[in-house]
């Protein structure tokens, strides 16, 4: 057998352990629903043949999701009644997108088995797609998540990592989750892939000390690239890759970048020049995609395992912008 068959054991054996942990399972539609699963990756498919960025849009998704409240699709809420919608947020307003390809694959999940599929693990499979398609890791979803009855605007202001939290803040809104220094590291690596506005890094260009000072831990020539279309007032929204090498491909690359002073945000950069620990794993990374894929793939297994709603607590929303009425 070789080493990397037995690697591959070891991570199946360690994301069964996890799965059994919260009563979640990958076979949990096998008779109610059993084309749930290829229901939601042929819309996937599609949604990123359209647009490759829309991969790492609803892999975020389900990041926002699980940090508010658990994966729980509460993101998914529009204003309505007494619920505030978490897209209002500071972390999702004018960010957070793929809601309509939620939409499409709900509407096609209803059609082929009415009220059986949740949208959470909808979202759930449909970032493991997305990892998939842009040339990622694949993995086993454990499913049987069901759906919030409300939202959390206030949850999802505060327990969200936020580019500019210090590296201790990220850290601890991680370990409040259940979720510790690696998958801090290895979920971070998602950044491989998507784009980030100038609003999240201005700061880094022009005043990153308050004193008027960039920072010096961006790489100067990189840094005055990005200010010709991240000017130091105006341009808000203009979009940058994460990943300048391979934007649009899941690889290690974002991991070199670090190592060369290219990590977009700081808090991307912060991985590789304030903890020793988080910069030995960057470099373990950045020299071995495989590594990294086998602990994204167990990292992504554990954060979808974050209080998930079980059981007869919460609802399968039939539609997944509103609660069932």
């Amino acid at each position: 057998m070789t080493t990397h068959s037995i690697t591959m054991i070891i991570v199946f054996l360690s994301i069964l352990s996890l799965t059994k942990a919260s009563n979640l399972y990958p076979q949990f539609y096998d008779h109610s629903c059993p084309q749930a699963k290829n229901i939601v990756r042929s819309v996937v498919t599609k949604a990123v043949a359209k647009e490759a960025r829309m991969a790492a849009s609803l892999l975020r998704l389900h990041f926002h999701d699980c940090f508010v409240k658990g994966c729980d699709a509460s993101i998914l809420l529009d204003n309505s009644g007494n619920i505030i919608s978490e897209k209002g947020s500071v972390p999702n307003r004018n960010s957070a997108r793929g809601f309509e390809v939620v939409d499409q694959i709900k509407a096609a999940l209803e059609k082929a088995c009415p009220q059986t599929v949740s949208c959470a693990d909808a979202l759930a499979l449909a970032a493991r797609d997305s990892t998939v398609l842009a040339g990622g890791p694949n993995w086993e979803v454990p499913l049987g998540r069901r759906d919030s009855l409300g939202a959390s605007l206030s949850g999802s202001n505060q327990n969200i990592p936020a580019p500019n939290n210090t590296f201790q803040t990220i850290l601890t809104k991680f370990k409040l989750k259940g979720l510790d220094i690696v998958d801090f590291v290895s979920l971070s690596g998602s950044h491989t892939i998507g784009n980030a506005r100038c609003t999240s890094f201005r700061q880094r260009l022009y005043n990153n000390t308050g004193k008027g000072q960039p920072d010096f831990s961006l790489d100067q020539s990189y840094a005055a690239k990005l200010r010709q279309n991240c000017p130091r007032s105006g341009g808000d929204q203009n979009l940058f890759f994460l990943d300048p090498v391979s934007p649009t491909m899941f690889d290690n690359s974002y991991y070199k970048n670090l190592i060369a002073s290219k990590g977009l945000l700081s808090s991307d950069e912060i991985l590789f020049t304030q903890n020793q620990q988080t910069m030995q794993y960057v470099k373990q990374y950045a020299a071995n995609q495989e590594l990294f894929f086998q602990q994204f793939a167990k990292s992504m297994v554990k954060m979808g395992n974050i209080t998930p709603l079980t059981g007869k607590s919460g609802e399968i929303r039939k539609n997944c912008r509103k609660v069932n009425s």
